[in-house]
């Protein structure tokens, strides 16, 4: 796998913001984007919603309740997006970064891989089940769409988020999978801060997809240019 490009990377903390919201602006994005238009990687939190993958089934939607249900055009069935679940979008044109669909896919979960190993955190992947696994429970999903050579969506990985709403539904079409979320998986004193927690994902990111830099996004909170952090 190679990230080749040299098109500056656009950071985008967009904080909480409602999932519809979004959706358009990826998709509008993606659209709209030209071969001289940045890679960009959106962070941000989603009040309480199930998102149901084009390919969904019904039957795994076993109890939503009050929380809203939305179809949506990226691969793979149901989960479950809420507070304290960061979320980072992935719009990355593949061509230019010198991947495919799959080493995409690596790329992803290896950098949560990579950032739990620095907690002491053994992840793994699992054959045809995209997402990052501690022992048998799912700490983080990833669902993508591929438009004109681009990707949108990305992946959901729960830091603190309440883990009740996935007992609402078969979470990514598997009966019984258990979720679980870093604050179950350490200590309150080893217990990063969401910021340092979001460079972290973030540096790990950007260095397999290309070279820093920083372009205003179509929606944004607030922009970094991206660095090497110092903790």
């Amino acid at each position: 796998m190679s990230a080749v490009s040299e098109m500056p990377i656009a950071v985008c903390q967009l904080g909480l913001q409602p999932y519809e919201q979004v959706f358009a602006a990826m998709k509008d994005y993606t659209e709209s984007r030209t071969e001289q238009s940045p890679d960009q990687l959106w962070v941000v939190q989603h009040p309480p919603v199930f998102t149901q993958g084009q390919a969904g089934k019904a039957e795994h939607l076993l109890m939503p309740g009050d929380i809203p249900v939305l179809k949506v055009d990226r691969g793979g069935q149901v989960t479950y997006h809420g507070p304290g679940q960061m979320v980072v979008y992935t719009l990355v044109d593949l061509k230019r970064a010198g991947l495919n669909v799959r080493e995409l896919v690596s790329a992803i979960e290896l950098s949560l891989i990579t950032l739990l190993a620095s907690y002491g955190i053994a992840a793994e992947i699992r054959d045809k089940a995209p997402g990052v696994y501690v022992g048998d429970a799912k700490i983080a999903s990833l669902g993508l769409r591929i438009r004109r050579g681009r990707s949108y969506h990305g992946l959901a990985f729960n830091v603190d988020v309440a883990l009740e709403p996935f007992q609402r539904i078969n979470p990514c079409g598997y009966r019984g999978l258990q979720m679980t979320r870093l604050k179950d998986l350490l200590s309150d004193s080893d217990m990063p801060t969401w910021q340092v927690l979001e460079r972290q994902l973030i540096n790990e990111l950007v260095r397999r997809f290309g070279p820093g830099g920083a372009e205003q996004p179509r929606l944004k909170k607030q922009m970094w240019h991206y660095r090497n952090w110092a903790y």
